[in-house]
């Protein structure tokens, strides 16, 4: 994989890469150094990777095991009383991004995966090493809960 390849793919997938992150990690701190450990470990293993046309979930499942690591540092490091509260990404609906938010985070990035960034059943369950029925299944109950959720705040606005 030369430079260019590596750099143009890197950019094109900034936001998605942003939103995974966001979607882990509170503090936006915490997505940029997780985005910049991510970036650099991929920069020195991408002679691992075998094809090309698997750089996006190649790099995304860099970005969520960076992701993984920076939580388990902050177990050890910070109480989660202390992380400010995340603000909905622009253009976003705020009543969507609380009630995401408010999802468990095997739902939460299975939803942002499948429909923010347009992975596939396949794809999603190859980056999150698991079934794809197992991905069906987030991806219907994730559905119930923002429904759920969302019916909810609808009756109290």
């Amino acid at each position: 994989m030369d430079r260019q390849f590596f750099i143009a793919s890197a950019q094109a997938m900034e936001r998605s890469m942003y939103c995974i992150a966001r979607s882990y990690l509170r503090c936006e701190a915490d997505c940029e150094d997780a985005l910049q450990n991510a970036l650099l470990r991929a920069w020195e293993k991408r002679n691992t990777l075998r094809e090309e046309r698997y750089f996006r979930t190649w790099l995304t499942r860099i970005l969520i095991n960076s992701c993984k690591e920076t939580l388990r540092r902050q177990k050890r490091e910070t109480p989660a009383a202390d992380f400010p509260e995340a603000a909905a990404p622009q253009g976003a609906d705020p009543a969507l991004w609380e009630s995401l938010r408010a999802l468990d985070e095997k739902y939460r990035v299975t939803v942002i995966l499948h429909y923010r960034d347009g992975y596939g059943i396949r794809e999603i369950a190859s980056i999150l090493r698991i079934p794809e029925s197992t991905v069906k299944t987030r991806l219907s109950r994730a559905r119930q809960q923002l429904k759920s959720l969302l019916e909810r705040e609808e009756m109290f606005a």
